[in-house]
């Protein structure tokens, strides 16, 4: 007869028997009974018949455990299964408390607008360093009003990409931007744009004569020469 296991009660096969404890168990079986950690002969404690680990092993009273290298192994693997016991119960209590944000793609559009705001204050504060410490402003110098700035609010569908009917006029970047879609274009600062049409608020469409690109781009990265 097989022998039942400490914790199952089912027969235990000698190819997965451990004795110990005074009982016999399954490998899986053989865990702490407070953090059921997997234990081994070299690592499990046992108090009243019962395995358990060094961070759970019932302490009856004060005692000084010596900071021994193997002492350290157990205390970080130990704190390794308690994170995978606190990972476990994150994705259990996912949709009861928490608010998981989906990385859906407006919500990449919207990071993507965040970063050029961010690159567009840069710029600004960039150049008005160089005013205060340089010679007097450009002449006819336009700086985007804060609140022209290249931004949508959230959940507004950006205009469609539709070329204009031509004879647009023509226009210089003032900073460099980097398409974010397949319908935009990219600039250099100083960049020659021709056959400009306003076709939304915050976007023109035009041509880059460097390039030979076409397609949209913020209307306040450029000014009219």
């Amino acid at each position: 007869m097989n022998p039942p296991c400490g914790r199952c009660n089912k027969p235990v096969y000698p190819t997965e028997k451990i004795n110990c404890l005074d009982k016999y168990w399954h490998k899986g079986c053989f865990s702490c009974e407070v953090c059921k950690m997997a234990l081994s002969m070299t690592n499990y404690k046992g108090f009243e018949k019962k395995p358990y680990c060094s961070m759970h092993y019932p302490k009856t009273s004060f005692t000084i455990v010596t900071d021994t290298p193997e002492n350290l192994r157990l205390k970080q693997q130990s704190m390794l299964n308690s994170q995978a016991l606190y990972k476990e119960e994150f994705e259990k209590n996912k949709g009861k408390g928490f608010s998981v944000v989906a990385d859906t793609p407006e919500m990449q559009r919207l990071k993507k607008t965040q970063d050029q705001i961010s690159n567009i204050k840069y710029h600004e504060e960039f150049e008005k360093s160089k005013i205060r410490s340089d010679a007097p402003p450009p002449e006819n110098r336009e700086e985007p009003p804060n609140s022209e700035r290249c931004s949508q609010p959230a959940g507004q569908m950006r205009p469609a990409a539709i070329a204009p009917p031509g004879g647009g006029k023509c226009y210089q970047a003032l900073y460099s931007y980097t398409a974010a879609e397949a319908d935009e274009v990219s600039l250099q600062e100083g960049d020659l744009v021709l056959e400009v049409e306003p076709i939304d608020e915050g976007w023109v469409f035009g041509c880059n004569q460097r390039t030979g690109q076409r397609g949209m781009l913020p209307a306040n990265y450029v000014r009219p020469v």
